[in-house]
């Protein structure tokens, strides 16, 4: 994770400029990465980016120093990318920018890879795939995770291991496919 030193965090608090924008490139490419992962279209990866950086800067005097500025700016992130998940007009939109992104031409068999990984996340479920993302890649706990979602331990527990078998049965219909092995390296239960 990207760090900023104390006094940029203090400066970027006292309103400069210059350290805000140094929180923000710091920070950025984080939180696009995360919501690019967890929403899958780079419109609404754009959107909670901006959204994100809006309320750092907004609650900055808030942040009371015990964790890593970072965490601070991914944990707004993941809360952002949650609320829009949640929200009404989600649920009735289909996002073809973002069916279309997951299918680039492939460069490379690493490349095959990342990409059979992608398009079977894309086939989960939003709640799934922020489970899987939270947990496998954040490094959330299951009762984190919970937490953040309302939700229980157990719900975490279990969307996880749901998405982790549709997966696999993604992952190994694609490579047989393919013609190629039964398993991606990129994904933890293979």
């Amino acid at each position: 994770m990207p760090q900023v030193e104390p006094a940029v965090v203090a400066d970027a608090r006292r309103g400069e400029s210059s350290a805000q924008a140094r929180l923000y490139e710091a920070f950025s490419p984080m939180v696009y990465t995360l919501a690019r992962r967890m929403l899958v279209s780079p419109a609404l990866a754009e959107d909670v980016l901006q959204d994100t950086f809006v309320e750092v800067l907004r609650k900055l005097h808030t942040y009371r120093g015990e964790a890593d500025v970072g965490f601070w700016v991914r944990r707004i992130a993941v809360n952002k990318c949650l609320m829009y998940l949640r929200s009404a007009w989600h649920s009735r939109r289909v996002d073809t920018e973002a069916i279309e992104s997951l299918c680039p031409p492939a460069q490379a068999p690493l490349a095959e890879h990342q990409i059979a990984l992608e398009r079977a996340l894309g086939h989960l479920t939003d709640t799934s795939r922020v489970v899987v993302w939270l947990h496998d890649v954040e490094g959330y706990t299951h009762k984190e995770i919970g937490a953040m979602m309302g939700r229980t331990t157990s719900f975490s527990k279990s969307q996880l291991a749901r998405a982790h078998k549709r997966l696999r049965t993604l992952l190994e219909g694609e490579s047989a496919e393919d013609g190629g092995e039964s398993c991606t390296p990129a994904l933890k239960t293979c």
